[in-house]
């Protein structure tokens, strides 16, 4: 396949995301970009939320786990159902009784000013960070596939991802988004399917004795409880995997956004319990398809590991057929997750952070949320670029886990303090302890091997929303 094929393609993907934009962005205002008018049918949302949730980091990253990791992740998974469980009866029914648009307004009523605003920016730094490392990894796949290949340079390949998601986002935001990641979830779902088919038939296996050959194979050990001290033991991913759905889900704006556009709480709890389900399958079916590329490389001798296993494979040695639908896939994995995180982060930018609703009137309030999408979309294209001299070898989906339990974990230490104690604290202290948590976190993290021959992997979230807690118990304000 050329590259003014895979161009041809590429464009007439997001032609057809730009039409559903036109479509969904007919007379639409802050309300649509915002909360998707309160229209947006639960199981489009549940659907679409696939997608957002996986991105093209689970696209590439899970697949090439396997190698090192066999099915250790599934443990992290099983940890996000109850994760789910926690979203769904506690958390919904708080935003919905409060009718928020930014979940971070909660913090807000809860203990003041300050700690909304530290919410907020948490949030703002996560998001950034995590939509430009699953961005980064979808360019630097495509700069590798196209743009090396005809002259364009990695920072051009950059701004061109990020202005294609501007173009279908701008106008109605999370409206928009609500249908185009339906499309992107199933066109990643379809990529996902063939290249197991065809990989299969590779092997010589068929349909019927796929799963059999899956967990026959060493590949798949999927529980491991021997090493309570490693960083893939059962209990410690399995807990980091609830904490980890409650606050990436659960306490993000970009997650919860879309559950909110639904017309009500039930609406919204159907989604995810239905998206629970769906989630927990699709991923073990990445697990599969990992597993089935690394005994391909191996037995055919192909030097292919971790990120680059999927893209080398689907490139190189499995047809045009399964390259086409990997390209499609990659695509619709990234995109569904970036455009509603650069929506998201409009959004908490917008309320939270300038308090757009307050100060201006509707025309205003359109007019300097379109600046704040540019500036986010500037900012965006920056990370990602400086991304390319920080990142080496490590899987990016580790990285990105990890990352989340420094930026994350004060959001958990806040809401958990908020929804299970009824102390005040003071208000203008909470940035300090929300800063000094991760810093904390990562000193005992670096040290712990030595200090408790013990790794913590994800569990870095569970310390650090612990130290968050524990901070605003020292802060907290005596009762009269």
């Amino acid at each position: 396949m050329n590259a003014t094929q895979i161009i041809l393609l590429i464009l007439s993907y997001f032609g057809v995301l730009i039409l559903i934009s036109y479509f969904t962005g007919k007379n639409s205002g802050n309300d649509a970009f915002f909360k998707g008018n309160k229209k947006s049918p639960w199981f489009v949302v549940a659907f679409g939320m696939i997608g957002a949730s996986l991105s093209g980091v689970t696209f590439i990253s899970v697949p090439g786990w396997i190698e090192a990791s066999q099915f250790s992740y599934m443990q992290v998974v099983l940890g996000y159902i109850v994760g789910y469980l926690v979203i769904g009866t506690v958390l919904l029914p708080l935003y919905y009784k409060l009718n928020l648009t930014s979940i971070y307004t909660y913090l807000e009523e809860r203990f003041g000013n300050y700690s909304y605003k530290t919410g907020a920016s948490f949030f703002l730094i996560s998001r950034v960070v995590g939509a430009s490392f699953r961005l980064f990894l979808v360019a630097n796949v495509l700069q590798v596939i196209l743009f090396d290949e005809i002259g364009i340079a990695f920072w051009q390949t950059v701004i061109i991802t990020v202005l294609l998601i501007w173009l279908y986002t701008f106008k109605s935001g999370i409206k928009t988004i609500v249908w185009t990641d339906t499309l992107q979830t199933l066109f990643m779902l379809i990529a996902v399917g063939v290249t197991i088919y065809f990989v299969s038939d590779e092997l010589g296996l068929t349909g019927g004795n796929i799963l059999g050959y899956v967990l026959d194979s060493e590949l798949s050990k999927t529980f491991f409880f021997d090493d309570f001290k490693s960083s893939n033991y059962f209990w410690k991913q399995f807990i980091s995997g609830a904490f980890i759905a409650i606050v990436m889900t659960g306490l993000d704006q970009d997650m919860m956004q879309k559950n909110l556009t639904c017309k009500t709480l039930k609406d919204a709890q159907k989604n995810m319990f239905w998206f629970t389900i769906v989630l927990t399958v699709v991923n073990f079916i990445f697990l599969c398809l990992g597993l089935l590329l690394t005994v391909y490389a191996q037995q055919n001798g192909i030097d292919a590991h971790k990120d680059d296993l999927f893209p080398i494979l689907a490139k190189n040695h499995l047809g045009i057929g399964v390259f086409v639908f990997f390209l499609i896939g990659l695509i619709a994995a990234a995109y569904s997750s970036a455009d509603s995180a650069l929506t998201a982060l409009t959004t908490s930018f917008s309320i939270d952070i300038l308090d757009i609703e307050k100060k201006h009137d509707e025309k205003a309030q359109i007019a300097k949320r379109k600046q704040i999408h540019i500036l986010f979309s500037l900012i965006l294209i920056l990370v990602i670029i400086s991304f390319k001299y920080l990142i080496k070898d490590e899987s990016v989906i580790a990285k990105l886990f990890v990352f989340a339990g420094y930026t994350y974990g004060p959001l958990l230490g806040l809401y958990a303090f908020g929804l299970f104690t009824k102390w005040q604290v003071k208000d203008r202290l909470v940035p300090m302890i929300a800063i000094l948590s991760p810093i904390l976190s990562y000193i005992i993290s670096v040290n712990s091997s030595i200090w408790f021959g013990f790794e913590f992997g994800f569990f870095i979230l569970i310390l650090n929303g612990f130290l968050t807690f524990f901070g605003l118990i020292l802060i907290r304000r005596k009762q009269n």
